[in-house]
């Protein structure tokens, strides 16, 4: 059976001066172990928790960041299936915005460094190609999207 984990794609937007556009930030935590990988904030489902509640509660175990922050985007929901050290994983991942642009981010000890990044630069550091495609996804699904 693959292991099952949740997480959020966390992500806020800022107004660039003199542009009728706003500027979509994701934000990414850097592993503390194995290749130091880059992602969202996520991890397994404890017994007894929504796949939700788990996306939740990671987001304030490893980024600090409380569910009273973040509003989830409606309609959105995307499931990964790929292969972790030999063993099948499903990730299912919500698209989340911080209501305060300046929200603290406070990392557990399992990451080493935050970025909020623009979809090139998250997409760069997103190692996986999985990963890449979420964001782009999530990415297309806000600038398509009246949120």
């Amino acid at each position: 059976m693959a292991l099952r984990a949740c997480g959020l794609i966390i992500f806020r937007r800022c107004l660039i001066p003199k542009m009728e556009n706003t500027a979509i930030e994701f934000l990414l935590l850097q592993a503390s172990d194995g290749i130091h990988h880059w992602t969202p904030p996520k991890g397994h489902v404890e017994p007894g928790e929504s796949d939700l509640e788990t996306a939740l509660r990671e987001a304030q175990e490893e980024a600090g960041i409380e569910a009273d922050q973040l509003t989830i985007i409606e309609g959105f929901r995307r499931e990964l299936n790929y292969v972790a050290r030999e063993k099948p994983k499903t990730v299912i991942y919500w698209l989340a915005e911080v209501k305060d642009y300046d929200v603290e981010v406070r990392l557990s000890h399992e990451h080493q460094a935050y970025r909020w990044l623009g979809l090139h630069e998250a997409c760069q550091l997103a190692q996986f190609k999985e990963m890449k495609a979420v964001l782009q996804e999530g990415h297309q699904f806000l600038c398509s999207t009246v949120v």
